[in-house]
């Protein structure tokens, strides 16, 4: 039995050499490769020791957050600097803050790297790596307000020129729209006019067509009248003496004695006419 044990414990020690040997080599292997910049196989190395080793040596952690940010994977690194924010070590949590300040740095999130390089002042205020980047983070904070400010001014600006402009557009709207109306009422006015004194030369010659018209009405209507009065003549020359003169209530004696009187006055009318002189007697010339 107590052989049995002895062997155990021999075992286990065996083991814990071996363990012992093969964490330094892995160590080793790992160191090289980030000194050589082979950052990615550094990375293995060190994932090997913490995950599949157990090694809880907060300084293998540091080494694998530093080659994991060299290798491009700050996110990743950025976890293992959190986990190292409650280190036994000093100095250990002081580089771990100081790294996720320089990682917000990066980011622009400068509030928060301030806050990470004071923590990290707090764990080790030797470290002047972090006092410096708290200084150049300060004066960037001051640069990005102030260029903050400056475009927030410019923007004011640009806004207050795009609101005159608009306006200045808005007046040389409104006063074209005034223009046009003018223009527009000016020719209504000028087709009203064109159209009265159309209207006025066409109700002149409608008024002079209608004077031009009226004497040929007349003249119809004479016309008219004239053959109505021939027709009634015409009627008149045809139907019966005896009819006529019935009508007009005159005996045919009557008639005769009033139709020789008209003749022996149209003679006598005849007879003076010719005894009268056509043009006066030129005293100068003789009867003869």
């Amino acid at each position: 039995m107590k052989i049995l044990g002895w062997l155990l414990g021999l075992l286990m020690l065996i083991t814990g050499i071996d363990d012992i040997a093969t964490i330094n080599r892995l160590k080793k292997q790992a160191e090289d490769a980030y000194q050589s910049g082979d950052y990615a196989q550094a990375v293995q190395y060190y994932q090997v020791l913490v995950d599949s080793m157990q090694v809880q040596d907060e300084r293998v952690r540091l080494n694998l957050a530093h080659a994991q940010l060299h290798a491009g994977d700050t996110t990743t690194a950025q976890q293992q600097y959190s986990r190292l924010m409650n280190a036994e070590s000093a100095s250990i949590k002081s580089v771990a803050y100081q790294q996720l300040g320089n990682i917000t740095t990066q980011q622009q999130q400068y509030d928060n790297a301030l806050a990470m390089y004071k923590e990290s002042l707090k764990a080790n205020p030797t470290n002047e790596d972090a006092r410096y980047n708290y200084e150049l983070v300060k004066k960037l904070k001051k640069e990005q307000e102030q260029q903050q400010q400056q475009q927030s001014d410019d923007n004011q600006e640009q806004s207050d020129e795009q609101k005159d402009q608009e306006q200045q557009n808005q007046e040389q709207n409104q006063e074209q729209s005034e223009q046009q109306q003018d223009q527009e009422g000016e020719s209504t006015d000028e087709q009203n006019q064109d159209q009265q004194q159309s209207d006025s030369e066409q109700q002149e010659g409608d008024q002079q067509q209608s004077e031009e018209s009226e004497p040929q009405e007349q003249n119809t209507e004479q016309g008219e009248e004239q053959s109505e009065g021939e027709k009634s003549e015409e009627e008149m020359s045809n139907s019966p003496l005896s009819e006529r003169l019935e009508e007009m209530n005159i005996s045919e004696e009557k008639a005769r004695m009033i139709l020789e009187a008209m003749r022996n006055n149209e003679m006598q009318y005849i007879q003076q006419n010719r005894r009268k002189p056509t043009k006066p007697k030129d005293r100068s010339k003789p009867d003869w």
